[in-house]
């Protein structure tokens, strides 16, 4: 009994729900707040960096276009362009091109000079050659390595457009001895090709550090420069330099900027730049901003701890004044199951619905009592009733025998009847299923009649077009022989003006040549009659390659004409046989129309004749139902009779046992009275 109330008792359970539910509650609420206020850090740091991490890419691209601009200003300058001009023309004098050749490394040099943050500026040729290449001062020579070509191709590729190499330990050609990113452009020289050049301006890479020195992100976070395949650019730590970066950077196809956590617990801010086909990422562990956000733990653990001694006054407190009573009432329901009628709550008193729980268990126990003392005297009634009612259902029972018997004959007779009409009925059904079929078949005959007359109509019609095509078709071939011959004659005539234009240009020729001999014996004065001369010499010849062309031409015309002219004579005579064909075809439809006309009319009265067949049929079925209905009503009704006769014997039967058992039954209830203590 004890552990059944420490554990299965409803003020245990109110207890332990109770419980659970405060602690939840309160644990929940400490997580969420604790969560919401990480969240709120994170997305409020998250939103400083992107800020400081905007800026500082506007930086570097400021400083990028301030390169891009010195580029295009090379590009464009005039006297550096005639400047390589001379030097890669080989007819200039070599002190002409020595003197460019200072001019050149002259405009290098001023460019490194006014920018601190300009490790060289370069000019170099398309084939790499030391000797046509030049350099400002501190940059070294120029090399032809594989990785050197790649790079030049890159420039070469991107056809004028700035391209950015990044950050190279050894320089842009691999034999500096400072860290440096590039920027290289092609310098076209359309009028001259051999003085096309590549500019290649190298930026210390110390510069960029300069530049974002100044932004901290968290305690130990860091500003790293990316490429889009992952390439450290830029790193406060100079030995991960060109190296592959561990930062879980967005693909290329995502969002490029923004900010986003790492399987680190880490923070990285991204910001795309506008001038290099680079990114700069600013990272930092989640735990340099959370710190503060970390003392609510503390605070959540302890009101969690609060709302559990809370939670456990108000659980004794409802298994005191809940659990304690409820438990009281169940022992007092076992002792009236048990027999005892006199047992009484002891809270009825209180104002809640336990007193009134109390109150209406002890009305219920006394009007328990009452019905018990009235069943007493009730049982004794009914057992000697029950006893009459017996007697009186033997007699009703074997009375309600006889007539059952009796009505059972009279409806096997009816159900004969009925059988024999049923059977007739079916036969005229079937006939008239057959008659219906018959029908259906000469109706499906009809408009299969229909659509044959409706086929052959549209076939004379289709022949009577196709003779009308066919005609014209034949006058039609008719007057493209007469246009053909036509055609003939008039190649004839142009191969006739041909010969003649033939003629004229061998005249033409002979002029020319006299022309030409009378120029040279007149010596230096006929020079200029003598060009003349060619130049009509020369036209005659090309007239006649074009008469000859166009004779060639006008000869294939000739023949192509005649072949057309012979295949349309041969085919004058197929036509001919077409034409009588479609008319023999037409013919034949025209009779096939008439003698479905005349089928269609037969297939027409044969139904008529079914249809009337089939209505005196129905009329025959309707009176073998008619009397196939009364007999089925009649003996319906005999075995109504039967089956309420038999029901009745039935019920009579089944009231002599219930007779029985509501004397066992009283019998049983005297002595299950005696068990109570009134």
């Amino acid at each position: 009994m004890l552990k059944r109330l420490q554990f299965k008792s409803v003020g245990m359970k109110l207890f332990m729900i109770f419980f659970t539910a405060v602690l939840l509650l309160t644990s929940v609420l400490g997580w969420v707040a604790l969560s919401v206020s990480r969240s709120i850090v994170l997305e409020q740091v998250s939103e400083a960096t992107a800020g400081q991490l905007a800026q500082a890419a506007d930086k570097v691209d400021f400083l990028f276009s301030q390169y891009e601009g010195i580029s295009k200003q090379l590009a464009v300058d005039t006297l550096l362009r005639e400047d390589l001009v001379i030097v890669s023309d080989p007819a200039v004098s070599i002190v002409n091109k020595t003197a460019a050749e200072a001019r050149i490394r002259e405009r290098l040099n001023g460019a490194v000079q006014m920018d601190s943050k300009l490790q060289g500026v370069r000019l170099v040729s398309l084939d790499l050659s030391t000797s046509t290449s030049y350099s400002s001062v501190g940059s070294s020579g120029t090399t032809s390595s594989e990785a050197i070509q790649a790079k030049m191709e890159h420039i070469v590729k991107a056809n004028g457009q700035v391209v950015w190499f990044p950050t190279e330990i050894k320089g842009f050609m691999g034999n500096e001895t400072k860290a440096s990113i590039s920027m290289g452009r092609l310098l076209k020289n359309l009028n001259f090709p051999r003085a096309t050049y590549v500019l290649v301006i190298d930026v210390k890479e110390r510069a960029i550090g300069d530049m974002l020195s100044n932004i901290q992100i968290g305690e130990s976070g860091s500003i790293r420069m990316v490429t889009a395949e992952g390439r450290i650019v830029h790193d406060p730590d100079a030995q991960l330099l060109m190296s592959q970066s561990d930062l879980e950077l967005p693909q290329q196809d995502e969002a490029e900027q923004g900010a986003f956590y790492t399987d680190q617990d880490e923070m990285v801010v991204v910001e795309a730049m506008s001038t290099a086909p680079w990114v700069l990422a600013g990272y930092a562990p989640t735990d340099d901003f959370l710190q503060a956000a970390d003392k609510l733990l503390w605070v959540t653990l302890a009101v969690i701890a609060a709302a559990i001694g809370i939670a456990l006054l108000l659980g004794w407190f409802m298994m005191r004044h809940v659990g304690k009573p409820l438990n009281d009432m169940c022992l007092l329901m076992e002792q009236g199951e048990q027999g005892n009628l006199k047992v009484r709550t002891s809270f009825p008193h209180r104002q809640d619905e336990i007193g009134r729980l109390g109150l209406s268990f002890n009305r219920m126990m006394e009007q328990i009592s009452g019905l018990a003392d009235q069943t007493r005297a009730s049982a004794v009634q009914v057992l000697a009733t029950a006893e009459e009612l017996a007697d009186v259902s033997r007699s009703t029972s074997q009375t309600a025998g006889e007539i059952a018997a009796a009505m059972e004959q009279v409806a096997q007779g009816a159900g004969s009847l009925s059988q024999q009409a049923e059977n007739e009925n079916a036969l005229a059904e079937h006939i008239g299923v057959q008659m219906g079929r018959v029908t259906q078949s000469h109706e499906v005959m009809q408009e299969a009649a229909d659509r044959v007359l409706q086929v052959a109509g549209q076939g004379s019609r289709h022949m009577h077009h196709l003779v009308e095509k066919t005609e014209e078709i034949h006058q039609v071939n008719q007057q493209m022989v007469q246009r053909a011959e036509q055609l003939k004659d008039k190649a004839s005539s142009i191969h006739k003006i041909l010969e003649l234009m033939n003629e004229i240009a061998k005249q033409t020729n002979i002029l020319s040549m006299n022309a030409t001999i009378e120029a040279a014996r007149a010596g230096a004065a006929g020079k200029g009659f003598m060009v003349v001369a060619d130049e009509i010499r020369e036209l005659a010849d090309s007239s006649k390659r074009s008469i000859h062309t166009v004779a060639g031409m006008t000869r294939e015309i000739q023949e192509g004409v005649q072949h057309t002219v012979e295949t349309l004579n041969r085919s004058a005579p197929l036509f001919d046989e077409q034409l009588q064909s479609v008319g023999e075809a037409q013919e034949r439809f025209h009779n096939v129309q008439k003698q479905m006309d005349h089928f269609l009319v037969e297939i027409q009265g044969s139904t008529h004749s079914i249809q009337e067949l089939l209505d005196a049929q129905q009329e025959l079925t309707g009176s073998i139902a008619s009397a196939a209905s009364i007999v089925q009503e009649s003996s319906a009704a005999t075995e109504e009779v039967a089956s309420m006769a038999s029901q009745q014997h039935k019920v009579s039967e089944r009231l002599v046992g219930l007779s029985g058992q509501l004397e066992q039954l009283s019998e049983q209830l005297k002595e299950s009275l005696v068990k109570f203590r009134t």
